[in-house]
This record gives structure tokens, sequence and C-alpha cells, in this order.
């Protein structure tokens, strides 16, 4: 009845801890079965850690099943995420998506499960998101579409997944500038480079294709107006980010969330997150005082 749980882990004991402490406070946890994919380290010293969060695994509980697949080898994140989804999608149809950082609210799994058969048989809808950009919620709808994909907490269908590529030579090769700059929030936010990074071999990531992928296809993406999922991984310790945090939300605690009936774009809400991305080109000063004045207001 419900879609199962994917939660992707690496060496982050911590981390980890708290994510699936949050999530086991989740008011469908116990229905809900869990499969977890814990990667190997690249080395000795990643692998003690590893080793360290295989152990915790050992003793967690609170839902309908947990499955846990070790990985013999280092994959890294790309690659377990890509096989992984994969797997348990075409078994079961769907799914939810969360990495070892980030921390649910106690209605996540509600929302990612009435979002997923709500929009089921909506085939404009793509990617449903548990995350939101920090940005002002007044006179917005509680969710909103847009055709940006947020890989903080997830969930997909099998039968939109079956179209997830990662080929960067092809996009390279097939997408003119107009595309690029309409695929870069129109030049606000230059996604466009994790391609050309993956493609040169600079970065090994997964998230930009799915992105891509759905872009390509003119899909759609259901996101909360207040975030449901709280990433704590900015800190410097993960594989992909770093300690700077401009993304921080207030996690919401509503129970019930109205899901939209508009299936289309709201750009009201774009260019929210359009002004978001600009006011990170801020110098420092400016950005210390926008963020004041909005308090103070």
């Amino acid at each position: 009845m419900y879609a199962p749980i994917i939660l992707f882990l690496y060496s982050r004991l911590e981390h980890t801890k708290k994510t699936i402490e949050a999530l086991k406070c989740n008011l469908l946890a116990k229905e809900s079965d869990l499969i977890i994919y814990s990667d190997a380290g690249k080395d000795k010293g990643s692998q003690a850690n590893v080793d360290s969060v295989r152990d915790y695994l050992l003793n967690v509980d609170g839902f309908k099943s947990i499955s846990i697949i070790y990985r013999k080898e280092n994959y890294g994140l790309a690659k377990n995420i890509s096989e992984g989804v994969t797997e348990v999608i075409n078994k079961y149809g769907k799914a939810i998506i969360l990495e070892d950082d980030l921390v649910t609210s106690p209605y996540f799994l509600k929302f990612m499960n009435d979002a997923l058969a709500k929009y089921q048989k909506n085939k404009n809808v793509w990617h449903i998101s548990g995350w939101n950009y920090p940005i002002s919620t007044d006179n917005l709808p509680e969710t909103f579409f847009w055709q940006t994909m947020n890989c903080w907490g997830w969930a997909t269908w099998k039968d939109r997944w079956n179209h997830f590529e990662k080929n960067p030579k092809n996009l390279i090769e097939s997408w003119d500038n107009d595309k690029i700059k309409k695929f870069n929030l129109d030049g606000d936010y230059d996604f466009w480079c994790q391609v050309t990074a993956n493609e040169n071999g600079k970065i090994n990531t997964w998230a930009v294709f799915w992105y891509a992928t759905i872009f390509n296809n003119n899909g759609l993406c259901l996101n909360p107006t207040e975030s449901l999922v709280d990433n704590i991984g900015n800190d410097g310790s993960g594989q992909n980010c770093g300690s700077f945090d401009p993304y921080k939300i207030q996690l919401s605690l509503k129970s019930s969330i109205d899901l939209n009936e508009n299936v289309e774009i709201n750009l009201e809400a774009v260019n929210r997150v359009k002004a978001f991305y600009r006011s990170l080109k801020l110098p420092f000063y400016l950005r210390v005082f926008n963020k004041l004045k909005r308090v103070l207001i």
C-alpha cells in the first residue's frame, strides 16, 4: 500500500542516527518497508567509519520491514543511488528516496505517499520533492509545480524513472544555448556546469541527470512550499557538499498539506527561487543585510 523507503548510507554515523531516528517518528514508519544501501569504504580509514554505521544498523527497528544491502566494494554515491533506485523501483513500482543527512518531518512519509497516489496517473508529473528553498511563502499555495528537481528527499514511479539516463556527452551535443539557459533557470543558477564537469571527469554525480531527464520530457516536479526535509549535511562532511549553508530551512510540522489540483508551472514560486539564487551572488554584507531585513519585517 505504501511506497518503500530507500535510504543510502556511507560513513557518517551521527548524521545517519539523526536521519533514521527522525524517520522512525514518521506517522507511516511502522507501515513502511525500509531498504538500506550501505556503501563500502574507499580505503581502510573510511571503512572503519562504514563499519560503525553498519554496527548501528543492527539495532534499528520501527518499520514494517528492514532490508540492508551491504556493498562489498565502494560504489560511490552516483552509482549506488542510480542502481539502488532502479533495483527497488522495478520491484515495487514506486519509491521514496533519502540519503544519510536528511532529517524529516513526522508527516514527510504521509505527504510523499499521498502525492504518489494522487499524481500516479498524471503522466505530466515525474517527481515529488520533500524539500523547498527558504523563500517567502506569502500568497503561495501549500504545494506548487515547476520543472526543477530537488533531490533532498524525493519520490517517483517506475514508468518515469525508467527514462533516467546519465549521458553527459549526448546532452552536450544535443542541447542548444536556449535550452541550456532555460535549464539554468534563465541564467540565475548554473546547473549545466555539473553536466560538463561530469563529462570532464571532475565530478561523478547523478542528480543533475535526473533533472535533465525530467526537463527533456517536459515533466513537472511537485514541491511543498514549506519544507518537510532539513538537510543537515552542509557541514563539510558529505561527498558533494561544502560547509556554507544558505539552504537552511524551518522544518514544517503540518500534518496535512493540500495537493495542488492545478498541474502547471507556478511562475510566482519559480521567480522566488530565482530571486533566492540571485541573492547568493550578492556581496556578503548585502546578504547579511537582506537576511536581517526579513527578520525585522
